[in-house]
């Protein structure tokens, strides 16, 4: 494709758009690459704001773009080869964007379509805490439509290619998508590798001509037009006006990118709840409604372990800021703030509502993950050794006591959040088990527990005579290159410092290793054991072979299956084998968390002797456990199950009592169970569950209705109320065993 360079900007953009119809994809990203190449920055400025939404789809989600999220390699290799190299670090469209930024244009980006928090706060003309926005806000001219930012090329391109990944509508059900194999995945791990290297500089900009480079110099941007702003000093300008070598590290012309990516993705990802809010009513104000999804935490998780990678890249005499000095090169310093001075707040709070609102099934396993990976940044450590899966695990250093320490409530606070969830989840299911048991596993690792118990002492110590001091000491700079503030000698003000920055000065701490949450863990422990118990007696039950078969197996209505057992808790995608595994972990789980709170082995006899003694001396079963209300008894979640061992049994067996206990005790089998957005999922049926005995049919008008006309026929025929409910109950036993026969005769014609 020829383009004539003395066309008209407007013109060049009418001929891609109608190319953009009418040709494959190959063809329009070969006459792309040569119109980067061929055409100066004057007339590339007028379809590069086109053509980033081209690529990434609009905000408003209706255009797709090339819908990276959903390519392929393995499904589309062409296409996937084709995208990636073009959106390569190194590729054409970084070259477009290296090439405009020298010149110094801004594109205008709504602020309609930031975050929730950051929208509000700027419509409300209170500067938000990032250094993101700072120089940027532009006022409306009269009767324009809305506030704008003003951003250089590079900041417009990692706005659309974060906000892609929440602005597009979920995946579909159907699509059975792995995020960690599609291209958008796959190009924020390289944009991370290259922006954020844990080896060598980051790479300067490409060449904007063949000859030579031409670095692109850090953004300008035109003035704050709200006066209480105040100023912001770019990182580049900073560091020019205090470097006095030539041999300075190559690095610090370029690190504002660096920067930039870091403070876009967690912006765009992470601020969907305002820590203001969090801290009136600790839970996110009920106007933030924003809802991740599995495929957004699984993206925020890898930006988590790529950040304590590049943080612990630090060499050991780099890595203390007490070693602080004017030669450190910006890269350096960087590398120490990053994860406390950006990442940390707005992680907290967004960790905070998942563990409050995600829904309770195995979908919070992306979740808990992300969790787990940010409170372990030693696995991702150069020194880091690898395990076999059945070593012991390491010690954890005592180099790691400063981060636990500052990350406090990242490990107590929603340790407590994890117990109150696992308590009202179903731990028979192999799935809850495992994350019960994966938490129980990284909290157990030696010295872990040593060290967030030291740091709620250093919180807890009485305040003696600390001066007043501004507690959001790494959270609010106007620039993370800003001078470091004085080394802070008090190990123990660092610690009230991090706790009161996120949930303020009158806050009520509850410590993790206090009675109210040894309380927790011990209900915990009781409903595992239960869990353990109901899990072997559905064991038992399928390994047991039918003694004999009703008088009906003739008929067929037996399942075909001998060794089959009761599909429910997840136990019908392994079978036998997934009991054995729901015992495993619920073991291991046990074991784990005896070891993190010291519980005795008689403390655990106790439990189990307790779930005994539930039964008299006939072997009946007594009341399940409750606790009294003002209301009377009511069943705690442990109570909840206890029948569950005998129900599942009943469930489980071949004749035809197991087909009636089925049709009455559990729901038909749902084909939306393993739907992966938990948006969709609270939007369907709930996902299938063990048997359960639900009388709440009794309460439904229309029930109480029926009856009432029932004993009103009937008296017509003088036929009392006693005989009357005696003939119903007839009819629905008949009723019942002929729904009983035809459901089994149905499966067995699907089968």
């Amino acid at each position: 494709m020829a383009f004539p360079h003395l066309q008209q900007p407007s013109f060049l953009l009418a001929t891609l758009k109608a190319d953009s119809i009418n040709k494959p994809f190959a063809q329009r990203c070969q006459d792309l690459v040569k119109v980067i190449e061929d055409f100066p920055a004057k007339e590339l400025h007028a379809i590069f704001p086109w053509l980033v939404e081209s690529i990434f789809g609009s905000l408003d989600g209706v255009l797709v773009g090339w819908n990276l999220r959903c390519l392929q390699g393995r499904v589309s290799p062409v296409e996937y080869s084709i995208a990636m190299e073009f959106l390569d670090p190194s590729g054409p469209m970084m070259k477009l964007v290296y090439k405009l930024q020298a010149e110094d244009y801004s594109f205008d980006f709504p602020v309609s379509c930031l975050p929730g928090p950051v929208k509000a706060s700027i419509q409300e003309n209170v500067l938000p805490d990032s250094p993101l926005y700072h120089n940027k806000i532009q006022c409306p001219p009269t009767g324009g439509l809305g506030l704008n930012l003003a951003l250089n090329p590079f900041e417009y391109y990692m706005f659309f290619f974060a906000l892609s990944l929440i602005s597009q509508k979920p995946m579909p059900m159907s699509l059975h998508v792995r995020t960690s194999d599609c291209a958008y995945f796959i190009l924020v791990d390289r944009y991370l590798s290259w922006f954020l290297p844990t080896e060598g500089s980051v790479p300067p900009p490409l060449a904007s001509s063949p000859g030579g480079s031409s670095p692109s110099p850090a953004p300008r941007t035109p003035a704050m037009p709200f006066a209480s702003y105040g100023l912001h000093t770019s990182l580049l300008k900073r560091h020019i006006s205090h470097q006095t070598s030539v041999n300075a590290d190559p690095a610090s012309h370029e690190i504002w990118r660096s920067e930039t990516l870091l403070q876009v993705f967690v912006e765009m990802w992470l601020h969907h709840y305002s820590l203001e809010m969090y801290q009136k009513m600790q839970s996110p104000h009920a106007k933030e409604s924003f809802t991740p999804t599995e495929e957004h935490v699984l993206v925020v998780r890898l930006l988590l372990k790529h950040l304590h990678a590049f943080a612990n890249s630090l060499k050991p005499d780099q890595a203390s800021p007490s070693t602080h000095s004017h030669a450190t090169s910006p890269l350096e310093e960087f590398k120490r703030a990053a994860v406390p001075r950006f990442v940390q707040q707005k992680l907290y709070v967004f960790l905070q509502h998942c563990f409050g609102h995600w829904p309770l099934d195995a979908s919070f396993r992306a979740v808990l993950e992300m969790w787990l990976s940010y409170l372990q940044p030693w696995r991702y450590a150069p020194e880091k050794q690898v395990q076999s899966s059945d070593s012991q695990p390491r010690c954890v250093s005592e180099k790691w006591a400063p981060f636990i320490q500052e990350n406090l409530l990242m490990y107590t606070k929603l340790f407590v959040s994890f117990l109150n969830r696992a308590l009202r989840t179903d731990l028979v299911s192999p799935k809850n088990a495992l994350m019960v048991f994966r938490v129980a596993k990284v909290f157990a690792q030696p010295n872990l527990t040593e060290m967030i118990q030291k740091g709620e002492q250093l919180f807890l110590e009485p305040e003696l005579i600390i001066p007043h001091r501004q507690h959001r000491l790494f959270t609010v700079t106007s620039s993370f290159l800003s001078p470091w503030p004085p080394v802070v000698t008090d190990a123990s003000f660092k610690v009230k410092s991090h706790v009161y920055s996120l949930e303020g000065q009158d806050c009520k701490y509850t410590p993790m290793f206090g009675p109210e949450v040894r309380t927790l863990v011990l209900s915990l422990a009781q409903l595992i054991t239960q869990a353990k118990q109901t899990a072997k007696s559905i064991s038992d039950q399928c390994a047991e072979s039918p003694a004999s078969r009703s008088f009906l197996s003739w008929l067929g209505f037996g399942a075909t299956d001998p060794n089959s057992c009761y599909p429910g808790n997840d136990l019908d995608e392994m079978g036998q084998d997934s009991v054995r595994k729901t015992d495993e972990y619920l073991e291991k789980a046990l074991e784990y968390l005896r070891q993190i709170f010291r519980l005795s082995e008689a403390q655990l006899a106790q439990l189990t002797l307790a779930l005994g003694n539930t039964r008299d001396e006939n072997g009946k079963q007594q009341l399940p456990d409750c606790i009294v209300g003002e209301e009377g008894l009511i069943l705690t979640p442990l109570g909840r199950y206890q029948f569950a061992g005998q129900m599942a049994a009943l469930c489980s067996r071949n004749d035809f009592l197991g087909s009636f206990c089925r049709y009455h005790l559990t729901e038909p089998a749902l084909s939306n169970r393993h739907l992966l957005s938990p948006v969709g999922r609270r939007q369907a049926t709930s996902p299938a569950r063990g048997p359960r005995l639900s009388l709440r049919f009794l309460g439904s008008y229309r029930t109480l209705l029926l009856l009432l006309l029932a004993f009103f026929v009937a008296s017509l025929f003088c036929i009392g109320p006693l005989p009357c409910s005696l003939l119903l109950a007839l009819g629905y036993l008949l009723y019942a065993v002929a729904m009983t026969l035809l459901t089994e005769r149905g499966k067995l014609h699907q089968l």
